[in-house]
């Protein structure tokens, strides 16, 4: 495929209106659970840009086409077939993702995020940064990556740095799948539209009456958001992590994952602390203590400096992760029988961790060197 082909099949796979004043954004492949393709991250980056100049768009939508998802995360059988085929597609899918993402999170004008159905992996990462992130009673939300032998990425390392981190360590380390509710109570979304709601969300967009001046974008984040926060709520009693969360603190607190893997074999007689045991022992034991440390590091780093590092994390994760074997079992051959690098945690080498963090790259030649610049 020509890439002026692979550039008509992203117009597909990614739609943009301008409705109202809104540039909407609709993630279009749904039989795919609205995954991303590089052709449809280099598409967004260009009509952001293009809308970020343009005075007849004042605020951004983004939303998924069908009943199932928002977006199930990237491509990942695409970029399985570039790594087994010694391909670098999946580096440079990486980096204009990262660079999309990045410019979510510090878009000029208020972007927001419809986020009904399933949000995985990439899907965060066009979500996170969202000046409004709205749930739904279909959303199930989650960032599953060691599971397929990577880590939490697309801004994880920021976006759940900036959760309490009991609760960052048990999202980034087992995967779990989260509803509206625990959204709300982690801090990974704004407001929790049930119901009918986001039809009539849709409605209120569609009427909403702008300023005839250009005020500036918090001015209008305020006046999008004394519209859209009614519809829903804010906050709920009903999170079940609540319920559990003196039992989740106690066990993720613990010194490192060794520490919270013997934590929870301690506990037998507490069945969230059995089924929690159970989904950490179907991840890569690397990409749990590499996920571990990033997270570590990630409380610490400005949000460029947090997608610097996860690219260099993702370049030995492909050179000499678990990511290949991951998706060989779950997607290729589908045995769901992953045979890891290390069979235990305690087989893990710490300085098989530590050298995830060393750059291939100098300073000067990272290619995301220019994240941030001005």
């Amino acid at each position: 495929m020509s890439q002026h082909e692979r550039a008509i099949e992203a117009q597909d796979e990614v739609l943009f209106d301008v409705v109202n004043g809104f540039g909407i954004i609709t993630l279009n492949r749904p039989r795919a659970l609205n995954a991303i393709t590089h052709g449809m991250v280099r598409s967004m980056w260009r009509q952001l840009n293009a809308w970020a100049d343009d005075p007849a768009v004042r605020a951004v939508l983004i939303e998924g086409t069908g009943e199932k998802a928002f977006c199930a995360g990237g491509d990942v059988r695409a970029l399985y077939d570039s790594r087994v085929n010694g391909m670098s597609d999946h580096q440079a899918f990486f980096i204009d993702e990262y660079r999309l993402d990045y410019l979510i999170h510090r878009y000029p004008k208020p972007y927001v995020a419809l986020l009904d159905g399933i949000v995985m992996g990439g899907g965060m990462g066009v979500a996170q940064g969202a000046t409004l992130r709205i749930v739904t009673d279909r959303t199930r939300l989650a960032m599953p990556e060691t599971g397929i032998g990577l880590f939490p990425d697309v801004g994880a390392s920021w976006f759940l740095g900036h959760l309490a981190l009991t609760l960052a360590r048990y999202l980034g380390l087992t995967g779990a799948t989260i509803a509206a509710a625990d959204a709300l109570y982690c801090g990974l979304a704004d407001v929790w539209l049930e119901g009918d709601a986001p039809q009539q969300l849709r409605a209120a967009l569609v009427h909403f009456d702008w300023p005839e001046n250009a005020p500036a974008s918090a001015d209008l984040l305020a006046q999008l958001r004394s519209v859209i926060l009614p519809l829903g709520r804010t906050w709920t009693d009903a999170a079940p992590l609540a319920h559990v969360r003196a039992t989740l603190d106690r066990h993720f607190s613990a010194i490192d994952v060794p520490g919270i893997v013997a934590s929870l074999a301690s506990d037998a007689q507490t069945p969230w602390a059995v089924d929690t045991l159970a989904l950490l022992q179907q991840r890569s034991p690397l990409s749990l203590c590499v996920t571990d440390r990033q997270l570590a590091k990630g409380r610490r780093l400005d949000l460029a400096d947090a997608f610097r590092m996860e690219l260099v994390l993702g370049y030995h994760a492909f050179a000499s992760g678990d990511f290949v074997e991951g998706v060989r079992a779950l997607l290729i051959d589908k045995d769901k029988q992953p045979r890891w690098r290390y069979t235990t945690i305690a087989d893990v080498p710490r300085a098989q961790v530590e050298a995830f963090f060393v750059s291939p790259w100098s300073d000067g030649a990272h290619p995301l060197k220019a994240l941030g610049d001005r």
